[in-house]
């Protein structure tokens, strides 16, 4: 009898430890689309990565574009009684309400990527880069060079978004607070921050005989985009050429033209946030604070920096850069004399 009643306590063991394993925390992740660029592909890559059943969760993942599809999304986390939500939000605005009714359902929101213009009391915490802090980097690099006159090519990225706002502003207040700095197209690739809008932006801008030497493209894709039109149009871009190019978030094949002296400058965007969410869930399943680990607007921001061309290495190229050197690069078919 003694040895049955082992044998029953043991699978009993067994069982409860299988459940436990299968009881994953719940979590619902919501990823912008990683087609949009190589910064996005890696962050979406490595969420899966992390937030997978072996590493103790129970994820859901969905790929919405826009607010009304991300509050929709979460909204359905809700009613799915998850433990937390993950959101890269499409834009810093319309999700009030939204995340009240998580917040009231006792479920734990993360921001990651960018950041919502809510009360912080409405999220857990948010790990993101500091896009304002890009944008000032990249125009004080500007500044460095110390040029006669910048003539700009801005090519935004999805109008609204946390990015598209902190690499804007700075250099627009740049281009009103002094006259050395012009404006002198300004366009958008839209929500996918597409090459090819940015190749017809500046295709545009030339046609009509604008004179630019900086072009300012918020992310790599859309810079070339940008050099394309140049290429075609037989202007010279790169170190100690006529055209400045200038991207953001550093694919290993846009460094790679960094090093070839094609392009000048690139801006770090650190896609790979999931590990250090996974630490925060971590702690607070644990009971542990993460208050540490955060400012005091609930923030954890990611170190970045920019690559200039006329210093940045072959070392620097495999420890930051993303994706593969020879995959990834837009690639152009010849457009319609």
């Amino acid at each position: 009898m003694k040895k049955i009643l082992a044998l029953v306590l043991a699978l009993a063991m067994v069982l409860a430890a299988t459940a436990a394993l299968a009881d994953g925390i719940k979590v619902g992740i919501i990823n912008l689309d990683p087609s949009e660029s190589g910064y996005r592909e890696a962050n979406v890559k490595k969420n899966a990565e992390v937030f997978s059943t072996e590493n103790g969760y129970d994820p859901i993942f969905i790929t919405a574009t826009d607010v009304q599809k991300q509050v929709e999304a979460i909204n359905t986390f809700v009613n799915e009684q998850v433990d937390y939500i993950l959101i890269s939000a499409a834009n810093d605005e319309g999700y009030d309400e939204a995340l009240e009714a998580a917040k009231t359902a006792g479920v734990k929101v993360i921001l990651f990527d960018r950041m919502i213009a809510c009360d912080a009391d409405l999220y857990e915490a948010a790990v993101v880069s500091d896009m304002r802090l890009e944008g000032e980097t990249a125009v004080k690099w500007l500044e460095s060079l110390e040029l006669d006159e910048y003539k700009v090519l801005h090519i935004q990225g999805q109008l609204g978004s946390a990015a598209q706002k902190g690499r804007s502003e700075p250099l627009q207040e740049k281009c009103e607070a002094d006259e050395k700095w012009t404006m002198v197209r300004e366009g958008t690739g839209g929500d996918k921050w597409d090459p090819n809008e940015a190749r017809t932006i500046a295709e545009a801008a030339i046609n009509a005989g604008e004179d630019f030497n900086i072009v300012y493209a918020e992310n790599d894709g859309m810079a070339a985009g940008v050099v394309a039109a140049l290429d075609k149009a037989g202007i010279e871009h790169g170190v100690g050429k006529k055209v400045i190019v200038m991207g953001f978030d550093c694919n290993k094949w846009a460094l790679k033209r960094l090093l070839d002296q094609e392009w000048n400058y690139d801006g770090q965007c650190n896609p790979f946030v999931a590990p250090v969410i996974d630490e925060m869930i971590k702690k607070i399943e644990a009971g542990e604070s993460i208050a540490d680990m955060l400012n005091d607007q609930k923030q954890y921001i990611s170190v970045e920096v920019g690559f200039d061309a006329r210093t940045i290495t072959q070392e620097d190229i495999d420890t930051y850069g993303l994706g593969k050197i020879d995959e990834g690069a837009p690639v152009f078919e010849e457009a319609a004399e």
